[in-house]
C-alpha cells in the first residue's frame, strides 16, 4: 500500500516532469525573427538620400525631421548638439542661399538584431567667405540609425569632419 507521503512526492516529480516538457515545447515553437537587414540597408540608404535633397534644398524642418528627438550632432569645431532644438541651431547656421551641402553614402551596416545601423560616407559644402568668394569644404561622415518604436528610422549620432588640412597658423612677428 502506497501511503500519502509516497503519492505527494510522485504528484511533485509528476508536476515537475509535465513542467520541463512544457517549457521544452514552447521553446522549440519560437521563431526566429526574419532576417531583414537588407530591407533595412535599403531603406536607409534611400532615407538618407532624401535626407541630402532635403538639405540641398535649403529646408531646415525637414533636414532635422530625420533626427530622433535624443540625437547628437557632432559637427566640426563646435560642441556636441543634443536634441532637436541645438541640431536646428547647428542647421541653421549651415543652411542658407548662399550655400550648397550634398552628402553620399558608400557604405550601411545594419545589426543583426535590425535595429541600428551606422551608414559612411562623403560631404561637400560650399559657401561664401566674408569677401562674397565661394569657399568649399569635403569630407568624411558617419551616421547611427536607430529603429523607432513605431518602426521608422531616426539618426540618433550624427558626425562630419572635414578632409581638408587647417590654415597655416599666422606668423610671428619678430
Amino acid at each position: 500500500m502506497t501511503s500519502s507521503c509516497e503519492k505527494g512526492q510522485v504528484s511533485k516529480l509528476g508536476f515537475r516532469g509535465c513542467l520541463a516538457l512544457l517549457l521544452l515545447a514552447s521553446a522549440c515553437n519560437q521563431q526566429t525573427p526574419a532576417d531583414t537587414r537588407a530591407a533595412d540597408e535599403s531603406a536607409i540608404r534611400d532615407l538618407d538620400a532624401k535626407w541630402s535633397k532635403t538639405a540641398a534644398a535649403n529646408d531646415l524642418e525637414g533636414t532635422v525631421s530625420y533626427y530622433s528627438d535624443d540625437a547628437s550632432l557632432l559637427a566640426p569645431n563646435a560642441p556636441i548638439a543634443t536634441g532637436k532644438q541645438a541640431i536646428r541651431a547647428v542647421w541653421a547656421s549651415l543652411l542658407g542661399p548662399d550655400v550648397a551641402v550634398s552628402w553620399q553614402v558608400s557604405k550601411v551596416e545594419v545589426s543583426r538584431s535590425g535595429d541600428l545601423a551606422y551608414v559612411m560616407g562623403v560631404y561637400m559644402l560650399t559657401l561664401k567667405d566674408s569677401q562674397g568668394k565661394p569657399v568649399t569644404d569635403h569630407g568624411k561622415l558617419v551616421e547611427v540609425w536607430k529603429k523607432q518604436a513605431d518602426g521608422k528610422w531616426k539618426s540618433v549620432v550624427d558626425i562630419f569632419n572635414s578632409d581638408l588640412p587647417l590654415p597655416a597658423p599666422p606668423e610671428k612677428k619678430k
